[in-house]
């Protein structure tokens, strides 16, 4: 086992107790103490939120998919057994070749909403591979089936996945082949035993599920965690940082958060854990660890998280490790800017859940949308395209994948000092002939860094570098592109806001404090509705002779541009308002 000294990542001290109070998580919790009055009614108060914002799926949903997961495991198992037959077994192997079909994610933690996808493991025996029978054979079985639609394996991901949806429900499937010919329908995947033999990929594979059912383990109340975490994804949603994907938080990410406030307030209400929520996190003091148990050794020799003896580890800004061997950072995709947003975004619910104590604010103030449109003067505009909608699918998946490394290039090749926060909501606009999205990242300078006036960041040499890198995806076809262009505010298109027009709303600044004590700018949920900017859109873009005035459109044809010149950014706080 490893200790780390994480008591110091959040500020509260837990008081003393006594011996026999129980320890869930790896420090004594903060506080044993129940719900008043107050608590429940704002429990109360917050459930049926929850229940009319529609977090919650209906019966009929819930019911079909349960049907479609009673499906796809009898796929499963038939694939096997063909599979077995086809590579010369017995019979009697034949008949007891089974593979078994595990779910993970939010679908297994309990707080899946209405049109999720389902996370899904395929276990199958030691003979029947990945690369050749999960991605050719049964890849070819789903591709006949009617039932099935929008395939698209992904088989050179981290985690090497299919997605598909099956009767309208999207699916993403994993495999992972273990070291045994036959696969009990009762395997126990919690056992160590289970890695044995078997490559990093399926490591990684089954410990979606472990860790899930680890989690599920380690809080003291599952329902309070559930209710508590659905809360908090639909929040991060709103406030634009949950996407793993973007250099964010996803929802194995809330997971382990949540479950560690769980660990340290075990008897309070979902309405109390999302307030305690708020406070632990806002005072944290990265990177000192998230973890739920300490970290375990084993003698199957993989790597677990240990700064100490790991160079990689130690670069980790936000590490929140996962509870199951081998123990891993789960936020490894967390920069320096999406550090920064997510923090404050922590001090915005940190503030709004103390008005709510006060019954100063209602619950919907904290889950009001952030203003990430409004917040910047400079943005950087990535507009993706392909010959039709199932090019576009993969091909939007591969870009996206790799915007998260746009943001750390350009902050990099200007030394830290232009700030790079990318949005991970995508755009449609419906008017192009092609099949288009597109996303958009808000630029700012490093505040309280002295420039000279009229100071441009050159930035195309960024923006060429990466665009050849992703124009080298493996599975390119005619009609993929991507453009890259600096806009400003106020040249933003239509089709980004809700009903094709922008709002005139502008921020008042206030001073406030980060986690760190470093003083920034900031303001408040009201100031997001109704404050007004003190500085007009000065910035300039030189783009040279092919200069982009606007990217209103997306020509089929690649303008000759070397990408943006960004020119006098004002330093501008992020969207994340304090109250």
């Amino acid at each position: 086992m490893m200790d780390f000294d994480i008591e110091n990542g959040s500020s509260p001290t837990p008081p003393p107790q006594k011996a026999s109070a129980k320890k869930y998580g790896v420090v004594e919790p903060i506080s044993y103490a129940g719900p008043n009055v107050a608590d429940i009614h704002r429990n109360a108060m917050l459930e049926k939120f929850l229940r009319d914002s529609g977090v919650y799926e209906g019966e009929e949903e819930t019911a079909r998919r349960e049907e479609v997961l009673r499906r796809l495991d009898q796929i499963i198992k038939d694939w096997v057994k063909l599979l077995t037959r086809q590579k010369g077994y017995v019979e009697i192997m034949v008949e007891e070749a089974n593979g078994i079909v595990r779910t993970f994610g939010s679908y297994r933690l309990g707080v899946h909403g209405p049109n999720a996808d389902i996370d899904t493991l395929c276990i199958g025996p030691s003979y029947v591979t990945r690369e050749q029978d999960f991605f050719v054979i049964l890849h070819g079985i789903l591709m006949e089936m009617e039932e099935v639609s929008d395939l698209q394996p992904v088989d050179d991901a981290h985690v090497p996945v299919m997605k598909f949806k099956f009767q309208g429900v999207s699916i993403d499937l994993l495999y992972a082949s273990v070291s045994l010919r036959i696969v009990p329908e009762d395997l126990d995947i919690s056992h160590n035993s289970v890695l044995y033999n078997i490559d990093e990929k399926t490591v990684r594979s089954l410990n979606g599920c472990r860790v899930a059912d680890q989690i599920l383990k380690l809080v003291p109340n599952v329902e309070n965690f559930r209710t508590t975490l659905r809360c908090l994804k639909f929040w991060a949603k709103r406030r634009g940082v949950y996407s793993n994907v973007m250099g964010f938080l996803g929802g194995v990410n809330w997971a382990l958060l949540v479950a560690q406030v769980c660990q340290l307030y075990p008897n309070a209400l979902p309405s109390m854990l999302v307030s305690r929520f708020f406070r632990v996190y806002t005072h944290w003091r990265w990177p000192n660890p998230v973890m739920l148990c300490p970290i375990e050794e084993d003698d199957l020799g993989f790597n677990v998280w240990d700064p100490r003896k790991w160079a990689r580890d130690r670069t980790h800004l936000m590490p929140i490790i996962t509870p199951a061997y081998p123990c891993m950072n789960s936020s490894y995709n967390v920069s320096a800017s999406t550090l920064r947003v997510i923090v404050e975004q922590f001090h915005f619910g940190n503030k709004v859940c103390e008005d709510i104590e006060l019954n100063k604010a209602n619950w919907s103030a904290l889950f009001e949308p952030c203003l990430f449109f409004e917040s910047y003067k400079n943005y950087l505009q990535v507009d993706i395209v392909a010959a039709d909608a199932g090019n576009l699918l993969s091909w939007r998946g591969w870009v996206e994948s790799r915007l998260r490394l746009l943001t750390l290039k350009i902050e990099r090749d200007t030394g830290g000092m232009l700030q790079c926060h990318p949005f991970p909501n995508k755009y449609v606009d419906t008017s192009k002939p092609c099949s288009h999205c597109a996303y958009f990242m808000g630029l700012q300078r490093q505040p309280g860094v002295k420039v000279q006036e009229n100071q441009q960041f050159d930035i195309r040499g960024t923006v060429d570098g990466f665009k050849q890198e992703v124009n080298n995806y493996a599975h390119w076809r005619p009609g993929m592109d991507i453009f890259l262009s600096h806009v400003r505010r106020r040249e933003l298109p239509s089709y980004i806001f809700p009903q094709g027009y922008r709002r005139q709303r502008s921020l008042r600044r206030t001073p406030t404090k980060t986690s760190n004590g470093d003083a920034q700018e900031s303001g408040s949920p009201s100031s997001e509705r109704r404050s007004r900017r003190k500085h007009a859109d000065a910035p300039t873009v030189d783009t040279g002779p092919g200069r982009l005035k606007k990217q209103a459109s997306v020509s089929p044809q690649k303008p000759q541009i070397a990408g943006p010149v960004i020119q006098d950014l004002t330093s501008e706080s992020p969207i994340a308002r304090r109250l």
